[in-house]
């Protein structure tokens, strides 16, 4: 870890954890979004694929589009609550209607990419328009056009990944396939996987996992910052003499 990255660190630790979208601040795992089509519709490495590629092509352009909009109705840091009343309802349609046109010109190419195997997605693909996960920024100050691309492609990022891994995992629990390919064949080890209530429980599991393998990563890396700086406040000391 370099020297300036170990100080940065180490002023504020929160800071850090909070921008890792991926691992330390992931958008499920830490903060519970996105967790209906996740839970109801993940039950297969193919549809989460398919989930992961919508949110992809929603996530970052709905965010950017509502940048934008979103001046017409700008938000300021400690707003009032007359303030509040007044401009949190036209925020709210306006993320999620700016979501729903960028859903009507990516459907096509999801039907491109997935053919009629995209309906299995049923209600639960047009309902990303109003997801939190989309639209939560409309409660929020406004941010800037380089932190709209960057959170939203690092949402995305971590957002497919617990996808992913869910998806195969129960695909793999529930019929003993990852992505139609046989793994433990004629061995079925948990058919509840395959329903919501085994999605439940699985990702109950794999949250508790992973929040208690984030906390030992944050303190590895509160340990490294640290020896990093004492080093190099060493070897200063040393050159000074």
């Amino acid at each position: 870890m370099k020297q300036s990255k170990a100080e940065r660190f180490l002023r504020d630790p929160g800071r850090y954890a909070h921008h890792d979208r991926i691992f330390l601040n992931n958008p499920v795992i830490m903060q519970g979004m996105g967790l209906a089509p996740l839970v109801v519709l993940a039950t297969s490495g193919r549809s989460a694929l398919m989930l992961a590629a919508a949110v992809a092509l929603l996530l970052t352009p709905s965010r950017v589009i509502s940048y934008f909009l979103s001046k017409l109705v700008p938000l300021q840091e400690h707003a009032g609550e007359e303030e509040l009343r007044a401009r949190l309802l036209p925020r709210g349609l306006l993320y999620s209607g700016t979501a729903a046109v960028v859903y009507m010109a990516v459907y096509p190419v999801l039907d491109r990419l997935f053919g009629v195997e995209l309906l299995t997605l049923g209600i639960y693909l047009p309902m990303l328009v109003v997801e939190p996960l989309l639209i939560y920024r409309y409660g929020r100050v406004q941010e800037t056009l380089r932190k709209a691309v960057s959170k939203g492609l690092r949402v995305t990022v971590g957002y497919a990944a617990v996808l992913l891994l869910v998806g195969c995992i129960r695909e793999w629990l529930a019929g003993g396939t990852v992505f139609g390919f046989a793994v433990t064949a004629n061995t079925v080890l948990l058919p509840l996987a395959a329903m919501p209530a085994g999605g439940f429980i699985l990702l109950g599991v794999l949250a508790a996992m992973w929040r208690a393998l984030a906390a030992r990563y944050k303190a590895f890396l509160t340990n490294e910052a640290r020896n990093q700086v004492i080093v190099n406040h060493q070897k200063e000391a040393r050159g000074e003499r």
